[in-house]
């Protein structure tokens, strides 16, 4: 095949984010100059519709490196997505639609927000794992409703990064073979060559986790082609095409120097090295033959939809509303589990229940836990194992786990969730970032709460994982008192569309409490569970502490003290409300006291005084360290009459 326009193409795309970066002053230059030649081959393989960016059966293409964002907004524009040139001509400026790194939401035709290396890599991982199980549920001999493929362009950062080796694993075990990777092998990272600290064999790494791997030129336009049409017919394994390439292509004083990487060329280098290849040295220039052959795009991206429309509507009608219809809008007000009052039932375990009630009403919730389903009593009952049934099976992959789920998530259809105990939440804390700055609803479950935990000692007990993840914008911690309150929080959750949420749940049993009739406010994050006229002490707390508190509450009333205690189940929620309401909860004459088996710093914001942790647990039984460490009824009652 000749390639005769293809290399105006490339430099088209090289000198557009050189001048981007250029006139940000600000930017990464050198990988979208590398992977140029790569982008244009791409872009007659990928199969999407640029004037519908959702369309259900796209390829989805993943820069997990996403300092390369010059590269994906020059792509945007060129196949002809709601991008203009001014848009480029505002990279990284404030409210531009280009910023620095890409992000959901923001700019059509972005998947998934990535920069963080190498969780985009684990995103395109959850694409795939969507697409497979969708694919399973959704697909007829006559009607491919799911067919398509997933790319995803990584570099040396992104498999340097632990979380890529975690999700590539599961992906080869998985045969995932709609997964197609291209490794930007520049082999420059900020610092210099990558062998100053990098001498992996990266063939030999994927092949020992099943993948298929090619090894190319990538500035090889027939080798490139070749690299992806054979992954494309791939049946059994993900692929991986290792593109050799040069940071900083086209550029006279850098290319393949790690100075092309993270900073502008400078107009004088620009100007030599358009004039050297023959281009234009106009700023932001762009040849009518190359956005011409671009914007194909359109036309071809929706012959693929309009053919995909077709091949639906030959499903009968019936089946099309029982499977898709549901999938598109489901049922969020279902009914879930109740409780007993006077019962004793750890949350864990009341989550089981109503997870599996979930699972059974909502054909779109999935989800699995990192090797911990039967401690985090997370299994859906008699609902299968991926890639046919609901339950997803992550192997000790907490990081992965999360960052796969955002990409389940964000694929559309699927509501999935995520378990593990809480205090490793701290292994996939970046994956919940990203979901919260993403608005990516994302299920997070999190047993074993607190120095409950009890024998497993300190390095299982978690201390300030409440505060740290009560810190992050735009995520809803639900730690609530019992199961009762568990299901209320899950109503609450599944129609926060826009906001993952996380499931705080303890190991130990804990009474089912009479929760009143000012439960009424429990959406508002925080409730009067036990009330009185002219309260002297307010106690307020979360989880366990709850009826911890209550129980002190009556002693402090046996001593004609006034104690209201009021339950926050989401401190998050609660926060958000306004003063009246903060006021009536909390009036300013009283004593305000909060009791947490944590940190606690956060309930400064409402207390005078905080009952908490100031040091980790210890290896005991979980009574033994309740009252070791300060946590009974009694001892909580007296220090409050020490204060008062």
């Amino acid at each position: 095949m000749e390639y005769k326009y293809e290399y105006k193409m490339a430099d088209t795309i090289r000198f557009l984010s050189a001048d981007m970066v250029q006139k940000a002053n600000s930017g990464h230059p050198g990988a979208p100059m590398g992977l140029a030649d790569i982008a244009v081959i791409l872009s007659k393989h990928l199969k999407h519709n640029p004037k519908d960016p959702k369309w259900l059966n796209r390829d989805r293409l993943v820069f997990s490196g996403g300092h390369a964002s010059p590269l994906v907004y020059s792509l945007l524009y060129l196949w002809g997505y709601n991008i203009n040139i001014d848009d480029l001509k505002n990279f990284r400026q404030w409210n531009s639609k280009t910023p620095g790194h890409p992000e959901l939401g923001h700019t059509a035709g972005v998947e998934i927000t990535t920069g963080p290396l190498g969780q985009g890599v684990a995103n395109a991982v959850g694409f795939a794992m969507a697409s497979k199980y969708l694919a399973n549920q959704l697909n007829r001999e006559n009607a491919k409703i799911i067919d398509h493929k997933v790319y995803c362009l990584c570099g040396d950062g992104d498999l340097q990064e632990g979380i890529s080796y975690e999700a590539c694993s599961l992906a080869g075990h998985h045969k995932l073979e709609n997964l197609i990777m291209i490794y930007d092998s520049n082999k420059i990272t900020i610092e210099g060559e990558t062998e100053i600290a990098w001498s992996e064999d990266i063939r030999g790494r994927f092949q020992a986790q099943d993948w298929n791997v090619l090894e190319i030129n990538g500035h090889n336009f027939a080798e490139i082609d070749s690299a992806i049409e054979f992954a494309k017919t791939s049946k059994s394994k993900p692929t991986l095409i290792i593109a050799n390439t040069t940071i900083g292509k086209g550029s006279i004083a850098f290319a393949g120097s790690h100075e092309a990487h993270g900073s502008p060329l400078g107009e004088k280098d620009i100007k030599a090295s358009k004039e050297r290849l023959g281009f234009n040295q106009d700023s932001f220039y762009i040849p009518n033959d190359v956005l011409t052959r671009f914007r194909t795009a359109i036309e071809t991206g929706e012959f693929y939809q309009k053919s995909w429309n077709q091949s639906l509507r030959e499903l009968p009608y019936i089946e099309q509303s029982s499977i898709l219809n549901k999938l598109l809008s489901p049922n969020l007000d279902i009914e879930l589990p109740t409780f007993a009052i006077g019962s004793s039932v750890a949350t864990r375990d009341s989550n089981h229940k109503i997870i599996n009630a979930i699972a059974k009403a909502i054909p779109n919730f999935i989800g699995g836990s990192a090797d911990l389903a039967p401690s985090n009593k997370t299994e859906l009952n008699d609902l299968g194992d991926f890639p046919n049934g609901k339950n997803f099976h992550f192997g000790i992959r907490e990081f992965s786990m999360g960052a796969i789920n955002n990409g389940i998530a964000t694929y559309g259809l699927l509501m999935p969730f995520s378990a593990t105990f809480f205090v490793f939440s701290d292994y996939l804390k970046p994956a919940v970032r990203v979901a919260s700055l993403s608005n990516i609803q994302q299920f997070f479950i999190w047993t074993h709460d607190s120095i409950g935990v009890g024998e497993d000692g300190p390095t299982h007990q978690p201390i300030e994982q409440l505060t740290q993840f009560r810190a992050i914008p735009n995520f809803y911690l639900f730690r609530p008192a019992d199961g009762n309150e568990n299901s209320l929080a899950w109503k609450i959750a599944l129609k926060m569309s826009n906001s993952p949420s996380g499931f705080v749940l303890s190991r130990q049993k804990l009474p089912v409490l009479n929760l009143g009739s000012d439960v009424i406010n429990f959406n508002k994050g925080g409730y009067k569970i036990i009330d009185v006229n002219n309260p002297k002490v307010i106690l307020m707390a979360s989880g366990s502490e709850v009826s911890l508190s209550i129980e002190s509450a009556k002693i402090l009333e046996s001593k004609g003290i006034s104690t209201r205690v009021v339950s926050v189940p989401s401190y998050d929620l609660l926060i958000e409300q306004n003063r009246e309401y903060i006021d009536s909860l909390f009036p300013k004459n009283s004593l305000k006291i909060a009791i947490e088996l944590g940190r606690g710093f956060e309930w400064y914001r409402f207390a005078d005084e905080v009952i908490a942790m100031d040091h980790f647990g210890a290896s005991a039984p979980a009574e033994k360290l309740f009252k070791e460490f300060g946590f009974t009824a009694d001892q909580i009652a007296n220090k409050i009459l020490g204060l008062l």
